[in-house]
């Protein structure tokens, strides 16, 4: 070898020496790179294998059996005895405050006007200026047995925390209301992936196949950012996606007939529609939309003559109006929802969830402004109804076979922001969940001593979706969805059941 080229070599290594090598998936030198990706080759040549023994078409059509037919919602077997047979889902759209709620923090009396001490090992948290640490203006007291501390904004609720188990220490991975609630709702931060209550009537059916199986109900003010992402079924067929129901008027926008049109003429009619569709699906490939529109046809004929009745609150008792706040302009919207709720889950639907908070800023729980105010309104208006629907299915036997399940998309920050709002905050934030399973009267995990992040059995959203899926009956390694080559799951490849919140 001659003196240069040693030299060379010596510098290069020497260099090399001194500077640490970034990870870098595709290496450093195009030699590297060849190396690294020669095995993509040979992965393709397996997929092409694979597709020519059908293993794909075949992994396929086991996802759709059903899926495209009327009997997609029939009941279907759970991997196991399930703990509760259906869910209610509770969504602050927002992001509701811990440290003002369900996570008292003395500390931040004690340090009141200070900067947070660890701002510095959050760069992403700094960056957004989040002010001086902020105490609540709200007490916290002991309730029921179990003794577990809940801010003076739910006395109504409060009566509850022994049937309640709260978790103080979720996280998740976005400061961003858009992709916060599609994590939450879906468990992923992007669109096009089935949500939760479309991955539990995937799973499990409906009982009641004259009603959705799975049922929304927003807020008077407007829905979430995002919108129908949030509910919807993502890649799987739309028999899956959430149905929005109104609390007046229609249930559903244009479910009535149209005039002159008779119940009789419309069976006819949809009769003719299935003919013509197995005239055109003989010897072709099903149509997923196709299909699935016409068994959205098919529902809502059956929904003519039940969703009227399902939603008429005329015939609950004047006491149930006023348990759930009906006779209050402040939470006769919410209270409705609801009750509406617990209607639904009597008669078999499968999911509901009913969103508090619409629109921006605070007609929502988006504390950015004051969050005092904010949360006072928000409060104020579902303290009252939330602890009637728990009361509710625990008077009527239903508590223990439903799942109740409230959160928000993240939490928000203990430090102020404008002086007397918080920020956005999914390093740690509280959730609850009653019945169906569910052991009560415990406060789960913690945040740090200001309540910013979550430190002590931390609870990701991908272990709540594994836990809520574990007492429905479902195993969350196991409910997948063949889509894109490879089998899909709420949890993607991570989550863990919480054991510790179930009785």
């Amino acid at each position: 070898m001659n003196t240069r080229l040693e030299a060379n070599l010596g510098t290069t290594s020497r260099r090399s020496a001194r500077v640490p090598r970034a990870p870098n998936l595709c290496g450093q030198t195009r030699r590297e790179f060849f190396w690294q990706a020669g095995g993509g080759f040979a992965g393709t040549a397996l997929s092409w294998m694979l597709a020519q023994d059908g293993f794909f078409a075949s992994a396929a059509r086991a996802c759709e059996v059903d899926a495209l037919s009327t009997s997609a919602l029939a009941p279907r077997p759970s991997h196991f005895a399930p703990r509760a047979k259906a869910c209610i889902c509770l969504f602050m759209y927002g992001g509701p405050s811990q440290v003002d709620l369900f996570d008292a923090k003395p500390a931040l009396e004690k340090y009141s006007g200070q900067p947070i001490p660890t701002l510095d090992s959050d760069p992403l948290f700094k960056v957004r200026n989040p002010g001086t640490l902020l105490p609540s203006a709200h007490k916290f007291l002991r309730h029921g047995r179990s003794g577990v501390e809940v801010s003076s904004l739910f006395p109504n609720l409060s009566r509850h925390v022994d049937d309640m188990a709260i978790v103080r220490s979720c996280y998740a991975d976005s400061f961003a209301h858009g992709s916060g609630l599609l994590q939450m709702n879906t468990g992923f931060l992007r669109q096009g992936y089935p949500s939760l209550g479309s991955w539990v009537t995937y799973g499990l059916g409906s009982v009641n196949q004259d009603l959705p199986a799975y049922v929304v109900m927003l807020d008077h003010r407007g829905g979430p950012i995002g919108g129908a992402p949030n509910w919807g079924s993502g890649f799987m067929p739309a028999t899956y996606q959430g149905t929005q129901f109104r609390t007046t008027g229609e249930p559903l926008i244009d479910l009535a007939l149209p005039a002159g049109v008779s119940p009789a003429q419309r069976r006819q009619q949809l009769d003719l529609l299935r003919r013509l569709d197995d005239i055109r699906s003989a010897g072709l490939p099903r149509a997923h939309e196709l299909e699935a529109r016409l068994a959205s046809y098919e529902l809502s004929y059956r929904m003519q003559a039940h969703a009227p009745e399902a939603v008429d609150l005329s015939q609950e008792t004047a006491a149930t109006h006023e348990r759930y706040g009906l006779n209050n302009e402040r939470t006769e919207k919410f209270g409705r929802r609801c009750l509406m709720a617990r209607r639904m889950i009597e008669r078999g639907v499968r999911f509901v969830q009913v969103y508090s908070g619409g629109g921006h800023n605070d007609e929502n729980w988006d504390a950015h402004g004051d969050v005092v105010a904010n949360h006072e309104l928000h409060c104020g208006e579902t303290d009252q109804p939330i602890a009637a629907l728990l009361s509710d299915l625990k008077e009527r036997g239903l508590l223990d076979e439903t799942l109740v399940f409230w959160t928000g998309e993240f939490g928000r920050t203990p430090t102020a922001q404008n002086g007397k709002g918080r920020d956005h905050n999914p390093r740690g934030f509280s959730c609850w969940l009653a019945g169906g399973g569910i052991q009560g009267g415990q406060a789960y995990g913690a945040t740090d001593e200001f309540g910013f992040a979550a430190v002590d059995n931390k609870v990701h959203v991908h272990d709540l979706h594994a836990t809520i899926l574990h007492l429905m009956g479902l195993n969350h390694e196991e409910l997948t969805y063949f889509f894109s080559g490879r089998e899909m799951r709420l949890t993607d490849v991570e989550g863990r059941v919480v054991r510790e919140l179930i009785a």
